[in-house]
């Protein structure tokens, strides 16, 4: 059980107290106790201050995975600012808008990213200073260690925030959720409870800190006093290999990743016998890859479904309904609501619940709710009503055992290897393609990312489109998964009588035969 926390200052003070010399973070040959972590975070905490950061301020970290940004959103936390950590998969468009868009004053930048930051340094109007981040010209460590630490605690509210995770947006622009102390620790409570997590786990970060199954997951850990080991990218026989050399005892996998892992030679002849929970989700997984990945980790599989705007997991699949033959229909649904997360169907119209087993929009009630959308006061209104249901966007139904099952999105997002993609983003850019006077971008199935986006084009009059002219065209604007490999050309696009382009129409053909399944 975690404790009643009443922020994640207080989650920090009570393990250093309780824990100093037991292992709090193992990165690489990297080892950090719980005393040398609260070190670090309260230097950080000075550090941030001697640069002028106010509460309600933001920070921005561009990097692989990395110790610095969770001691930096620890840091945020002790001071009252919010640490918004940049997709680092995103086009240098994307990252500028994101960076600005926070209003970010300082930049932590791993070396991978320092060229895309010197690129847009000129444009990033909030940013006063660019602290690089690892490698042969480190400079977080010098400036971390030339402060003194300082212990005070600026008092937080349940409602602040003091993380702030992007996801993209239906106007084709990513929104910053703003992600509080309440919100998180309601979540490390209600996911603990879930997979049995405490002190003595020992859990693997492996998913990237820019999602809620890098970031919240280590909190999750941390909450609960247990260590967590981060890999810097989740390259799959690492995986695999720190399993078996750690002891993981719990994780969290995205479908791409494990289908990956199950190709490795010799993954089944390793001992992964400590592993008590192996959460999955943020994409669709193949039922091939599903039974072989039960096959490799037999008895400790469970299925999520969640959200950057609910902190993360609001349903889960157990590994029970993985392996018995009776419920094997089970399998394409999301399992049911955790603790502490109320879950309806309700029509998207009206906002009325739906009768069981009809289809409508799928809305979530619990403490893990997103404080709203940075600097967007009418998508928080839109996407949060006022007694507290947060509208997920996407369609299914509940059967009479309580189990959700996710059919389609709402508003039209494609899931891609765990990435969340909204179409708007695509057509954006593709609209401004000479050759195109029309466009639509639909979610395709794919074994091994689950979906990806596919284009359906009209040509202008006398145009020609050449498909990897396309792709080349939108990987200069767009990040490398958001991209469509190539597209349909037609006619028209089937619209309603409202003009209203029915991308479902585009989608059938593509689905035909298949159970749609979002995780």
């Amino acid at each position: 059980m975690i404790p009643d926390h009443t922020d994640f200052s207080d989650m920090l003070a009570h393990w250093a107290a309780q824990r100093p010399d037991a292992d709090a973070l193992v990165f690489g040959e990297t080892r950090l106790s719980w005393s040398r972590l609260a070190d670090r975070v309260h230097r950080l905490a000075a550090a941030l201050r001697a640069a002028g950061l106010q509460p309600g301020e933001r920070i921005a970290v561009l990097d692989l995975n990395h110790p610095s940004c969770l001691e930096l959103t620890l840091a945020c936390a002790q001071v009252g600012t919010a640490n918004a950590v940049v997709n680092f998969r995103l086009a240098p468009p994307e990252i500028e808008y994101v960076i600005n868009d926070a209003s970010a004053r300082l930049l932590f930048v791993g070396p991978e990213f320092a060229g895309v930051a010197a690129q847009l340094r000129e444009r990033l109007s909030s940013v006063e200073r660019v602290i690089r981040v690892g490698g042969p010209e480190d400079e977080f460590e010098p400036w971390l260690t030339a402060h003194a630490p300082d212990t005070r605690v600026h008092p937080a509210a349940r409602g602040d925030s003091f993380l702030q995770l992007y996801t993209s947006g239906t106007t084709g622009f990513p929104k910053g959720a703003m992600l509080t102390h309440g919100g998180m620790l309601a979540h490390a409570r209600n996911v603990a409870a879930m997979q049995t997590m405490g002190g003595e786990s020992r859990v693997q970060v492996a998913m990237p800190l820019f999602h809620v199954g890098g970031t919240s997951y280590a909190l999750v850990a941390w909450a609960g006093g247990a260590p967590i080991y981060l890999m810097r990218v989740p390259e799959p026989s690492a995986v695999l290999a720190m399993l078996e050399r750690e002891r993981i005892t719990h994780t969290f996998y995205v479908p791409a990743l494990m289908a990956a892992m199950a190709q490795v030679p010799g993954a089944g002849d390793r001992d992964y016998s400590a592993l008590q929970a192996l959460a999955y989700g943020a994409s669709p997984m193949p039922l091939p890859v599903m039974r072989a990945c039960v096959k490799l980790f037999p008895g400790v599989m469970q299925q999520v479904y969640g959200m950057t705007e609910q902190s993360g997991v609001v349903t889960v699949l157990g590994a029970e309904d993985h392996e018995n033959p009776a419920v094997a229909h089970r399998l394409v649904s999301a399992g049911k609501a955790i603790a502490g997360v109320e879950i309806e169907v309700r029509d998207p119209a009206s906002g009325e619940p739906v009768p069981t087993g009809q289809p409508g929009e799928i809305w979530v009630r619990s403490e893990q709710v997103m404080g709203g959308y940075w600097g967007k006061p009418e998508a928080t209104t839109a996407a949060i009503t006022v007694d507290g249901w947060y509208r997920s966007g996407d369609g299914g139904h509940l059967d009479a055992d309580g189990y959700v099952y996710v059919t389609d999105r709402i508003k039209d997002m494609i899931i891609s290897g765990g990435e969340n993609i909204y179409p708007a983003e695509i057509e954006r850019v593709l609209a401004e393609h000479p050759a195109i006077a029309d466009v639509a971008v639909i979610g395709v199935p794919d074994e091994r990312w689950g979906e990806v986006p596919r284009a359906v084009v009209v040509l202008r009059a006398g145009a020609q489109l050449d498909p990897d002219d396309l792709v080349a065209w939108c990987r200069e604007r767009l990040a490398t998964y958001k991209c469509p490999k190539t597209a349909d050309v037609v006619a028209e696009l089937p619209r309603n009588p409202t003009g209203k382009i029915l991308k479902r129409e585009l989608r059938k053909p593509y689905w035909a035969g298949r159970d749609r399944q979002v995780v």
